[in-house]
């Protein structure tokens, strides 16, 4: 774990990742069979506990490896949503899930803004990742609960209104995860030297970029997939 971090971030940050998984698990259980839901559940809470183990340890603070171990936090969720997408289960799957839900689910970006913000005062990520710098994806939170409002609840926002925001909150996820892999003290950095982005090395934020990022990533994909069917 990070040191001289006080305790509180860590814990709001475990917090964040256990209502991404609640809102994550809601989505899931409007449409489908327990069966499906347990199997979910089961396969996102050994993910984390692997990853959480593999932290603890220091494994990710190798950052000159080949391939370098962080892939191991991204690629198989990015593979995970690739088979989803491309599979006629995994598109049905897809099809299954609460919009509303994985709208709302974007508010623990709110969270998560915070928490960088505060991991950057503590040196442990450049001023860029912060909405003090380049990354502006606090707006993405604050908005969220008011389109799953506006737009599902009460109906009044159009299709084409909702799939631009889904569009452009993307634009805005993907801003600051390049951002954050520049920064980050890998063989190919370019930013951030003077203050590289290593909080992501290590436990619990560890499941930020293995957690977090993977499903808001797949949640603004299934809407923008659900809004643009005819």
């Amino acid at each position: 774990m990070l040191a001289n971090l006080p305790f509180y971030i860590s814990m709001l940050f475990i917090f964040t990742t256990l209502l991404t998984f609640i809102f994550f698990i809601s989505a899931v259980k409007e449409n489908n069979s327990n069966r499906t839901v347990s199997l979910v559940l089961i396969v996102i809470c050994v993910w984390l506990v692997i990853h959480a183990i593999l932290s603890l340890k220091g494994f990710y603070t190798i950052t000159n490896s080949v391939p370098p171990r962080f892939a191991l936090m991204t690629f198989p969720p990015l593979l995970t949503i690739l088979i989803l997408f491309i599979t006629n289960s995994g598109r049905r799957f897809i099809d299954s899930l609460s919009l509303k839900i994985l709208t709302q689910l974007h508010v623990v970006r709110i969270f998560v803004e915070i928490i960088l913000l505060w991991l950057f005062l503590y040196k442990y990520i450049p001023k860029l990742m912060t909405f003090e710098g380049r990354n502006f994806d606090i707006l993405s939170g604050l908005s969220a609960p008011l389109v799953a409002y506006f737009g599902f609840t009460k109906t009044v926002l159009g299709k084409k209104f909702m799939l631009a925001w889904n569009i452009i909150c993307l634009l805005l996820l993907l801003n600051i995860v390049v951002n954050a892999i520049l920064s980050a003290p890998f063989p190919f950095q370019q930013f951030g030297f003077d203050q590289p982005n290593i909080a992501v090395l290590y436990f619990p934020f560890v499941w930020l970029p293995g957690f977090i990022v993977p499903v808001v990533l797949f949640s603004h994909l299934v809407l923008i997939r659900r809004l643009s069917k005819k």
